[in-house]
């Protein structure tokens, strides 16, 4: 299959990995261990250990990834670049069956790939002899919205463990992922391109890309309150936020209730703002 099937993750990108954690932690989300990223730096390259880590949400339907730079003298594979705009949300994965396939359909439409890049880490550094996760993306060079990839897990079992998969919140699945970009069109344009899926207009302004599982919202920046109320870019393009399905969002209401954290009703859901998740605002849905 030559389009993408999914939403797979996105990618929260800060400077202290361990206050990321803690944040999320204390929004009732369960994480996996620490792991630092290695991959080739050329498709045909040797794989080298990268500068960056991350810590991983596991959902029964895609992931959040809390990623940060954790060895500043090693590549950070544009992590820096970004950071230098804003702490939030900078990576977008969508999910294939088939990298060689969408690598044909990306080149056929006229995007310079060079070829599928391989990327890999740890499960868990502490355990250096465990299972490795693999992956096989194709990367949308120069994007402006951010690190926008296609993704095709290798080892999908090493990291969707179920010792991953429940968490004290009800998180269950990543459902929306909210980019405010200053020319819509042209936005949904390039994700449509990189999906090879058509976009729709978006009930709030701009457009949406549906995938058989997840939704990613192009949203000109007056309509990013529909969304997220009361957030603001603070520049263009800005990744907002993600909207995660809960399995009990009156439990998810008293988790955060309990722990103090700031949150409100909106609709059949709850807000979370940016201020508690790292720079990303957080929508629960039933």
């Amino acid at each position: 299959m030559s389009t993408a099937a999914s939403l797979d993750h996105v990618g929260i990108a800060g400077r202290d990995l361990g206050a990321m954690a803690a944040a999320f932690e204390r929004l009732g989300f369960q994480l996996t261990p620490l792991a630092r990223h290695s991959g080739k730096r050329t498709p045909d390259g040797p794989v080298v250990p990268f500068g960056t880590g991350n810590r991983c949400i596991m959902l029964r339907e895609g992931y959040i990834e809390l990623i940060a730079i954790v060895d500043p003298a090693a590549f950070s594979n544009t992590l820096d670049r970004f950071l230098a705009r804003y702490a939030g949300i900078h990576i977008i994965a969508l999910g294939i069956e088939d990298e060689t396939a969408n690598l044909d359909r990306l080149r056929q439409a006229g995007i310079d790939i060079p070829g599928v890049a391989y990327l890999e880490r740890p499960v868990d550094d502490a355990d250096p002899d465990g299972p490795r996760a693999r992956f096989a993306r194709l990367p949308l060079p120069e994007a402006p919205e951010g690190r926008l990839q296609l993704i095709r897990h290798l080892t999908p079992e090493a990291i969707w463990q179920e010792r991953f998969l429940t968490h004290p919140n009800h998180a269950a699945g990543l459902a929306e992922v909210v980019i405010a970009v200053e020319h819509p069109a042209e936005s949904a344009a390039r994700f449509s391109r990189l999906a090879g899926r058509p976009v729709v207009p978006d009930p709030a302004g701009g457009f949406a890309l549906p995938l058989p599982r997840g939704t990613v919202r192009l949203l000109p920046p007056d309509g990013l309150d529909a969304a997220f109320p009361g957030a603001a870019a603070p520049s263009l393009p800005f990744i907002a936020g993600i909207v995660v399905r809960s399995d009990d969002v009156d439990a998810t209401a008293r988790l955060l209730a309990g722990r103090g954290v700031p949150h409100q009703s909106l609709g059949t859901g709850l807000l979370v703002g940016a201020d508690q998740g790292a720079g990303a605002a957080l929508r629960f849905v039933p």
